[in-house]
Formats: structure tokens, sequence, C-alpha cells
């Protein structure tokens, strides 16, 4: 059986627009403090929010203008009120092709540089067909995103 919980786990939280982009952010942790503070930073208030049953979004989830939960514990992963879908699934989704993604290509990935990881697969969410973007356009964009920025190498200090 697959290992649950956050326990040896890096701290990660993706805030997804159904049908639209994600945002990610790699907390030093996730405690409900840090997630309150991103979750209150980066979405409007009038949204209607869709989370798992963690306790990490009760208080917050009070701030929005309605906030609705799947209980994964109770093997719900989706359910149909008043004739709107909620789920997680948007979020699920983008973590399968970021996972896929760090075993199948990169395989490993050091704390230090996680953030780095989230912002590529962030910029290929943002940017996938589904929102009208073809591979050209993408290209575009990434070649675009360099403009004004150096490379550089530093030699060690060699004693």
């Amino acid at each position: 059986m697959a290992k649950r919980g956050p326990a040896g786990k890096r701290a990660i939280v993706s805030l997804v627009e159904r049908g639209g982009r994600v945002r990610s952010f790699h907390p030093a942790s996730a405690d409900g403090e840090t997630v309150t503070k991103i979750v209150r930073e980066n979405i409007d208030r009038e949204t209607r929010l869709h989370t798992d049953e963690s306790r990490l979004y009760i208080r917050v989830g009070k701030e929005f203008e309605a906030h609705e939960t799947v209980t994964h514990t109770a093997r719900e992963y989706a359910r149909y009120e008043d004739g709107r879908a909620i789920h997680t699934n948007s979020v699920e989704g983008y973590f399968s092709i970021f996972k896929r993604g760090m075993r199948g290509i990169y395989q490993h990935c050091g704390e230090k540089h996680l953030h780095r990881y989230l912002a590529e697969y962030d910029f290929r969410y943002n940017h996938r067909v589904a929102l009208g973007y073809s591979d050209i356009d993408r290209t575009k964009l990434a070649i675009k995103g360099i403009e004004g920025k150096r490379l550089t190498y530093q030699q060690a200090d060699r004693a």
C-alpha cells in the first residue's frame, strides 16, 4: 500500500483554477498559517473554494463565497450539488503530471531546486493546448522569458 500523509514529503501548495491556470508554491512547511497566507493572497474572495478535507483550509475557507470539500478518506472524490461538480480533480491532475514528469524525466529533485521544477510545470500547464497555446506559441513564450537575463558561471574559490 502506498504511503499516505505528509511524513517525509516536501511541502507543495498548488492552486488550480478549474479549466484554467495553476500557481504553485514550495513553502518551508505546509502549516495552517502558511497555507492561509498563500490562499488569501492568491484567490479572489468571490471564489468557490474546493478542497479535500484537510484541516488547513477550514478557517480560511470561511472567507470565500463558498468552501466545499470532498472527503477522500471516505472514498468520496466528486459529488454534485445544485448541478455543480464538487471535486479536486483539477489539482489532482496537475500533481499527476508533475509527479510523472519528476519520475520519468528528472528522476531526482533536490529541495533547493524544487521551486524551479514547479515553475517549469506551472508554465507548461498554463500554456497547454486546452488553453489555446500551440507548441510554437509555448516555445516563443519560453524564449521571450529569457530576454534580458544572463546565465553566468561562478567558479568556486580554489585555496
